[in-house]
């Protein structure tokens, strides 16, 4: 299946200001910063807990870009290293940057919890990825008189490379592991290891080989013994075939068994033709109506290669561009949108200038209109030492070129 739930009742309205905090928007960020008194507890509450749909998705930028515009005393993040692991790296993440942005603060906080937090050696390796070497390198005593010797294997990064001589253990470079089964160069064969049971190793073994069309009439046998998934392996093994699997794809679409389905529904979407776009078209509204947020990125992408053609996606799109809590798929729907007219997106362009995720970011710093309050939102992104390097530099190359 494409999405881990099908329901999302802790999230608030998309359209309240907490809600559109929540999902990392920007247009949450700017009426937050046009009023610091009331937006202080929102801002608190997000950062209090981890509104992310999915690990990939981002906030800790978005979160301490917020706290440091409004001026928020950190007592409430810091405090958050002392709780979870998983609360611990969030708030790692935000006070590091805020560290990089100049705060003293933030920078000892994290200092004080390597010498005394629970989770200190994460957090080091954290801020040793992010910070100068001179903010870190004399933590080594400290370190070292932590240390107990039953931590698990230090990882070949920093601080260990630098501090790697010493009692310090090291992770071993570890081998590639290696499949146990002996195959020939024969596709073949290796159907034939499908039919005798060495199922997920030979799928493992066609994903890496040029496409073998006999195996499009064994995919829907391919799923788990309780029928709930597809084998591990299937969805890259399917992906060798490309449009060869087109034909039976549109079969798998209309299965009973939501796994099958799925995977006719990703190579329709990825090669199907203009006679695929209704089923397209359909899937995403289903994901909207079911707020399943994991998976509509793929159809998005695959409707924008119809352009004018697939017009008939684009309010489905735009209700997902606002809605979503999944921010890490919310760039394809702008994408797609584009693709698709009537376009109309100059306002969802500035606001993606402070969106949570910087593939947004950078969609907002190509497309966004020449406004004052876009160039100032350009200036800004272009001389934070918190952003990423590529949109830093994309914000520099579209003020050179349009000044």
């Amino acid at each position: 299946m494409s999405d881990q739930s099908t329901s999302d009742p802790a999230y608030a309205s998309a359209g309240s200001l907490k809600g559109m905090l929540q999902r990392g928007r920007g247009l949450g960020a700017l009426p937050a910063l046009d009023d610091p008194a009331t937006s202080a507890e929102l801002v608190y509450d997000v950062v209090g807990d981890d509104w992310r749909w999915d690990s990939v998705d981002d906030r800790h930028l978005y979160l301490a870009r917020l706290i440091q515009e409004l001026g928020l005393p950190l007592d409430p993040l810091v405090a958050l290293l002392g709780d979870d692991e998983d609360d611990c790296e969030r708030a790692t993440l935000t006070l590091e940057l805020l560290a990089v942005s100049g705060s003293a603060e933030a920078r000892e906080a994290l200092r004080a919890y390597i010498r005394e937090g629970e989770h200190w050696v994460d957090v080091l390796e954290s801020v040793a990825g992010v910070w100068p070497v001179e903010w870190w390198d004399d933590l080594v005593d400290v370190a070292r008189a932590r240390l107990t010797g039953e931590e698990p294997l230090l990882r070949r990064s920093e601080p260990w490379v630098r501090w790697g001589a010493g009692p310090l253990p090291v992770a071993p470079v570890r081998r590639p592991r290696m499949h146990t089964v002996d195959v020939s160069p024969s596709g073949r064969l290796l159907l034939c290891l499908l039919a005798d049971g060495a199922k997920i190793k030979a799928l493992d073994a066609l994903a890496g080989r040029p496409p073998e069309p006999a195996l499009i009439p064994l995919v829907p046998g391919l799923g788990t013994v309780d029928g709930e998934r597809p084998l591990p392996g299937l969805a890259r093994a399917v992906e060798r075939l490309g449009a060869l699997a087109v034909p039976e794809a549109r079969r798998w679409a209309a299965d009973e068994r939501p796994w099958l389905s799925w995977t006719g529904i990703r190579v329709l979407a990825e090669y199907g033709e203009i006679q695929d776009v209704p089923v397209l078209v359909d899937e995403l509204a289903a994901h909207e109506k079911t707020r399943r947020w994991c998976g509509p990125d793929r159809l998005a992408a695959g409707l924008s290669r119809f352009g004018p053609a697939a017009a008939e996606a684009a309010p489905v799109l735009r209700r997902l561009w606002l809605r979503t809590p999944h921010s890490y798929e919310r760039p394809a729907y702008l994408k797609a949108l584009a693709a698709l007219p009537p376009a109309g997106l100059d306002r969802a362009y500035t606001e993606s200038l402070w969106d949570c995720e910087s593939n947004a970011r950078l969609l907002g710093i190509a497309s966004a209109p020449d406004g004052p309050l876009d160039r100032q939102r350009l200036v800004r992104l272009r001389d934070d030492p918190m952003e990423e390097p590529d949109v830093r530099a994309a914000a520099g190359d579209r003020l050179s070129t349009s000044s």
